[in-house]
């Protein structure tokens, strides 16, 4: 029976041991601050992908907020040269992963710098993909680029998720006529939902045409009419959060995508949801809480405004 018993709890331990959450977390020394979001989005661009974005979160913050409690806090996005195309036309869902995030972020009182990153589990899961071959290939060329540049970095991951019910991606579905010109069709999309972002205090930092991407070695054809992302960011969602998981950031500016697929009558619109910083990052600040939640509601709201 102790043979038993000590077989358990060595499995246990060894199951406990290789429970990882959502998100990789790296840490670096950075006492003299010669590690810096440049360096990152560099080894990222030498390293096979594209960065979009490297937002510096600091001026805005004290801006806004007239104080930060972190001395480098940036959003960064980027995606696959290598594997974006064949991703998002297999799954064209994953568009709301390109671009993907990356946050960067060290605190007034610490000498560490440290990033954090979607794991290719997490993404498969929101996306609601069982083969993660592909995101496999992403992830670990990303973990080939730290690891190589950062050599001293230390990995680790973040706490298990929370569990949810709710729906990780929100999609919305409108329908266009056969005849409609999908120029036309996108344009007034696209007015409608740029005019409805600063109502609502939503600011967009980055643009990206997808199709550019999917027909870049100009040999290719895309399935789609059209596909764009955008890099949609709330300040105080993000400072809000921050002050208590700031490894959420890997989550910031949310990427929203809108496309119609060739020979389809519809158009599909959606964002990864807030239930994912929820539920992945562990957010129980009541506050962080709160403001997630009023994000989704707004976003909703404009998404359905311009879907009806």
């Amino acid at each position: 029976m102790k043979k038993l018993i000590t077989l358990a709890i060595v499995l246990f331990c060894a199951v406990s041991l290789q429970a990882k959450g959502d998100l990789h977390l790296f840490s670096v020394d950075n006492k003299d601050g010669k590690i810096t979001p440049y360096m990152i989005e560099k080894a990222l661009n030498n390293g096979g992908f594209h960065v979009e974005l490297n937002s510096n979160m600091i001026g805005p913050f004290k801006k806004q907020f007239k104080e930060t409690q972190y001395k480098v806090f940036t959003l960064m996005t980027f995606w696959s040269k290598k594997y974006t195309r064949d991703l998002v036309i297999k799954y064209p869902k994953a568009g709301v992963f390109t671009p993907m995030g990356m946050g960067i972020y060290q605190a007034k009182n610490e000498n560490t710098l440290h990033f954090s990153v979607l794991t290719a589990e997490a993404q498969g899961k929101i996306l609601g993909i069982k083969d993660l071959s592909l995101l496999k290939k992403i992830e670990t060329d990303v973990l080939a680029v730290i690891k190589k540049n950062f050599s001293t970095a230390k990995h680790t991951y973040s706490e298990d998720s929370l569990k949810t019910s709710h729906n990780l991606v929100t999609v919305y579905e409108m329908e266009v006529d056969e005849d409609e010109d999908p120029d036309d069709v996108l344009d007034e999309l696209q007015m409608n939902l740029e005019g409805a972002f600063k109502p609502y205090g939503f600011v967009v930092p980055q643009f990206m045409d997808l199709n550019e991407v999917l027909t870049q070695d100009g040999t290719k054809e895309s399935p789609f009419d059209f596909y764009i992302t955008y890099s949609i960011c709330k300040l105080p969602v993000i400072y809000t959060v921050s002050k208590s998981r700031p490894e959420a950031s890997a989550f910031a500016p949310c990427t929203t995508m809108l496309y119609k697929k060739k020979g389809e009558n519809k158009v599909v619109v959606g964002f990864p949801a807030v239930y994912n910083w929820l539920s992945s990052a562990k957010v129980e600040d009541k506050e962080a809480k709160a403001t997630l939640l009023k994000a989704q509601k707004d976003f909703e709201s404009i998404l359905k405004d311009i879907t009806e």
